[in-house]
């Protein structure tokens, strides 16, 4: 039985033994790679980059009251179409009462002086139809009279304007009644009825009432890197899509590119605006988050392929022309490389029409 037993672990050793030199052998021997093969063929390339940015109308108006007091009334909402000199809200005047005490009194003595005027002119008015007193002397208590009855007017007027913002005579063109000053839409009315607000002046912006804009007239507004900043310059044609509108691409015109850089989380950007060709049925809104697609250089009908293809070395670049498929078998050959777009590259010289090269290696997935 020991003999047995003895026998038995001898031959497993040397199966094992056996093994591994089987399993070390077939690991030493190299492994024939397979490759994909690509073909030289025509086409066009395009060298494009990508700028980030929004959706902004070309000019954007804020509406500033011209007296100070509280919004009685809003008559329009946001989105709403206005016409220049439509009115958007009205403000109830808050008189000072200082200034409404002292227009009270103007009045009161405005008013005395127009009475003892009245009775003056009554007087010296009788005694010259009886050619008791001379025409001068008539004429000076007529002058004197109108005088103080517009003394009186513009005592009344004052007080008017104090207590309620306007007059008789300017109730229409009121600065209580705030107006919108350029034809548009809308974008937003951020006060509310009861909201106390300040007049524009020399130090102080003023409240705004609210901002219209063309929104037939939008601009792409976006960043574009340092690297690529070079390469654009004002007329270039681009695509603009929209996030909100994913299948529709719009022309634009580049216009205007920043001369002063911005720095964003260690990166500089330069600001670049483009006029956007809206379709006439399409509506954009203001804020959209929006992409540009700029064509940086464009070659059409020449000779390319993959750019997994070359084997760069140095400063030389090299592709690996077939030779024979069946078993693989290749030539290295050196190329003269033009525009490449990150997928295809344009090759100058080296390589013909219909030539073809080895591509990336074919890698059998593990089961």
């Amino acid at each position: 039985m020991k003999k047995v037993l003895k026998f038995t672990g001898l031959a497993f050793l040397g199966l094992l033994v056996i093994g591994t030199f089987v399993f070390l052998y077939k690991k030493s021997r190299p492994v024939q790679k397979e490759y994909q093969i690509e073909t030289v063929t025509k086409g066009s390339i395009e060298k494009k980059t990508v700028a980030t940015g929004k959706v902004e109308p070309r000019n954007e108006i804020l509406i500033k009251p011209q007296m100070s007091g509280i919004i009685s009334e809003v008559c329009k909402e946001a989105g709403d179409l206005v016409a220049a000199g439509d009115i958007i809200a009205k403000i109830q005047v808050v008189p000072d009462m200082v200034n409404l005490s002292g227009a009270e009194s103007r009045v009161s003595r405005a008013q005395l002086a127009a009475e003892q005027s009245k009775t003056n002119y009554e007087r010296d008015r009788k005694l010259y139809e009886s050619q008791v007193i001379s025409k001068e002397e008539f004429e000076k208590v007529q002058l004197q009279y109108k005088n103080d009855l517009e003394e009186l007017q513009a005592a009344n007027d004052n007080l008017s304007l104090i207590k309620t913002g306007m007059t008789k005579n300017t109730q229409k063109s009121s600065n209580t009644l705030v107006r919108a000053t350029v034809s548009g839409t809308i974008l937003d009315i951020p006060v509310k009825v009861g909201n106390s607000v300040i007049q524009t002046n020399n130090f102080n912006d003023g409240t705004t009432i609210a901002s219209i804009a063309n929104l037939s007239d939008m601009l792409f507004v976006g960043k574009i890197d340092e690297t690529e900043v070079g390469k654009l310059s004002t007329g270039m044609q681009m695509e603009i899509t929209i996030g909100a509108i994913q299948d529709t691409k719009i022309p634009a015109t580049l216009e205007y590119v920043s001369p002063k850089a911005t720095e964003e989380s260690g990166a500089i950007l330069f600001e670049m605006k483009a006029k956007m060709e809206i379709p006439s049925d399409m509506f954009i809104r203001a804020g959209y988050s929006a992409n540009a697609d700029i064509v940086l250089d464009q070659k059409t009908d020449v000779l390319m392929l993959p750019e997994t293809c070359i084997e760069f070395s140095n400063d030389s670049a090299f592709v690996y022309v077939v030779k024979n498929e069946k078993p693989q078998e290749f030539e290295r050959q050196q190329v003269s490389l033009g525009l490449s777009d990150g997928i295809n590259i344009e090759v100058i010289d080296g390589l013909k029409l219909e030539d073809k090269v080895r591509g990336n290696e074919i890698v059998e997935k593990k089961k």
